[in-house]
């Protein structure tokens, strides 16, 4: 099964790795496309073969192609896969049908049953419930980094970890009205560590990384994957930002400002100035504890870190039963928008 991971953003690169180092245990072949422009973040160069050619992709005939991208160039060859990049359900454009996939492969319940739906209106593309990938180094690690935790703890003299983790939307984030009192809480014994998503405004990230300068108990976090921050953390503060549903599947408190999500199932602030309050309020009493099950059950209830195995299962199984696709059949419209945001290439 020759398979292509395509990647637009360096978000990609952590979602797509347990899929590959899945493939490559099945002694798959496996390419990756990773553009120019996001070429030098890509940690994996040393040892896997990409390329930032699309005509390499176009020439390499793949019989799959995964991405948690929201496009794709129809004229690729291979089952064009969906598997997204992240649970935030209530994200304009989730659940939005761009016509580029011929399969979507759902993290849970909340997702397939919607996806499904959409699939017997379109009826041009199939839906397999298979777990997120991204999530299995979460709950393959989520016993591990203990003695980092210490040792972070011991040497900032701290009692606890916070982690920030906002979405870089201009009109979701929560960096300018969280930004004064998130650093009141470095100075309470609290250990903040502030992760921003590769597309934030660099302005933002730039006064943060100012502020910690003067702030020992305040660090911005370089590393793409923020898989080790969510074991690490104790409690999360974040806005609307999918990574809000990855931790409280690790069922641990979360505090949000002006979440938009239709189905909040932990604390949520609707002023900055609030923070502190419910902060100490849900380090004494996590309210929501019992709450959190609807997410795990809904959201992701695989807890055994083999999503990317189900997803490669997945397509062994369909390619045996259906004709691999040359191209995709999408509008004159979509068609040049891929064309203009990937170029063409030449059979």
């Amino acid at each position: 099964m020759k398979t292509t991971l395509f990647c637009k953003n360096p978000y990609a690169f952590g979602i797509l790795r347990p899929i590959y180092d899945e493939l490559i245990k099945r002694n798959h072949p496996v390419k990756w496309f990773v553009p120019k422009k996001i070429v030098e973040k890509f940690p994996f160069k040393e040892e896997c073969d990409y390329t930032t050619s699309i005509q390499d992709i176009y020439d390499y005939k793949s019989d799959v192609i995964f991405t948690p991208g929201n496009g794709m160039p129809y004229y690729l060859r291979g089952f064009k896969t969906q598997v997204f990049h992240g649970l935030a359900g209530e994200k304009k454009g989730h659940f939005r049908i761009r016509h580029y996939f011929d399969l979507y492969l759902t993290q849970g319940p909340y997702f397939t049953n919607r996806f499904k739906k959409l699939a017997q209106k379109h009826k041009d593309f199939e839906v397999f419930e298979t777990g997120w990938p991204k999530l299995d180094q979460l709950f393959r690690e989520q016993n591990s980094h203990s003695d980092e935790k210490k040792s972070l703890l011991e040497k900032h003299n701290c009692k606890r970890i916070v982690l920030y983790a906002p979405t870089f939307s201009p009109s979701l984030t929560s960096t300018t009205e969280l930004k004064s009192e998130l650093f009141k809480l470095a100075n309470k014994g609290n250990l903040v560590l502030i992760k921003f998503h590769d597309l934030m405004d660099k302005t933002v990230v730039a006064e943060y990384k100012e502020i910690c300068k003067k702030e020992e108990s305040a660090i911005v976090i370089e590393d793409n994957n923020i898989i080790k921050y969510l074991i690490l953390a104790d409690i999360l503060i974040s806005d609307t930002s999918s990574v809000v549903y990855e931790f409280l599947l690790l069922d641990k408190p979360v505090i949000t400002l002006n979440s938009s999500s239709k189905n909040i199932k932990w604390k949520d602030i609707s002023k900055g100035l609030e923070l502190g309050a419910a902060f100490e309020k849900t380090i004494v009493d996590d309210e929501f504890k019992s709450q959190r099950k609807w997410i795990i059950d809904n959201y992701h209830p695989y807890n055994d870190g083999l999503s990317s195995a189900r997803m490669v299962d997945a397509l062994e199984k369909h390619i045996e039963e259906n004709p691999i696709p040359e191209y995709r059949k999408i509008s004159w419209l979509r068609r040049r928008k891929m064309q203009k945001v990937f170029g063409k290439v030449i059979d």
